[in-house]
Parts: structure tokens; C-alpha cells; sequence
């Protein structure tokens, strides 16, 4: 008898759509404990939306979350960000694997943005 290797999924749930109730309903599938990140993220928007009388807030707010739920919800993206993350918070700025860490960072970042850039 022969072990089956359970293949990872590509994603764990649908790219959701770029409103307020489907972005949190995806981070509350996939990243449950940074609800309150979310919550708090959008009082400011909306708050600094009423100041300037602007919807560049909102927006940019909608494009930071829709992103981190990509980076989340794509099991090799997510697992390449923790690494380089972790990798970068263990060394010293110093050290040039250090650069690479946050190089690794940024790529993982810029790639989730096109994803949502894309629609």
C-alpha cells in the first residue's frame, strides 16, 4: 500500500471582491486573528477619508487588505513571505542574507499587488 501525497491547494479560497464585507469575510476564513488589524485599519481610512474629503483612504485601504488576503491566501506565497519575514527579523542589517530576506519580502508583496491589480 502507498502513502497518496496530499498536494497543497493553489488557493484556499476565491480572490474576493474588492468591498468591505467580502475582504472581511475572506480574512475571517483565512486570517481570523488580524480582524481587529482590519477593523481598526478601516476606522482611519474612514476617518481620514471624512477629513480630507477624499476617497484615496478608503482606496488605499481596499488595495492593503485585498493584497495581504492574497499573500494569505495562496499557501506557497504565504509560506515564501513567512520565510524571508523570518528570516530578516533573525539576522542583522548587517548581514547581506539579511537584503535578500527583505528582497524576497518585496517580491512576494509586489506579486500579490499585481494579483489584485489585475481586476
Amino acid at each position: 500500500m502507498s502513502a497518496q501525497h496530499a498536494e497543497e491547494p493553489a488557493e484556499l479560497i476565491p480572490k474576493p471582491e474588492m468591498t468591505f464585507p467580502a475582504l472581511r469575510a475572506a480574512l475571517a476564513r483565512i486570517a481570523p486573528s488580524r480582524l481587529a488589524e482590519f477593523q481598526a485599519d478601516r476606522d482611519s481610512a474612514f476617518t481620514a477619508a471624512t477629513q480630507h474629503a477624499s476617497f484615496n483612504p478608503i482606496r488605499i485601504f481596499q488595495i492593503k487588505w485585498a493584497t495581504e488576503i492574497e499573500i494569505e491566501r495562496r499557501p506557497g506565497l504565504a509560506a515564501r513571505y513567512r520565510a524571508a519575514l523570518e528570516t530578516a527579523n533573525t539576522l542583522g542589517h548587517d548581514d547581506p542574507r539579511w537584503r535578500e530576506a527583505m528582497d524576497e519580502c518585496m517580491s512576494v508583496y509586489n506579486e500579490a499587488r499585481a494579483a489584485v491589480a489585475g481586476d
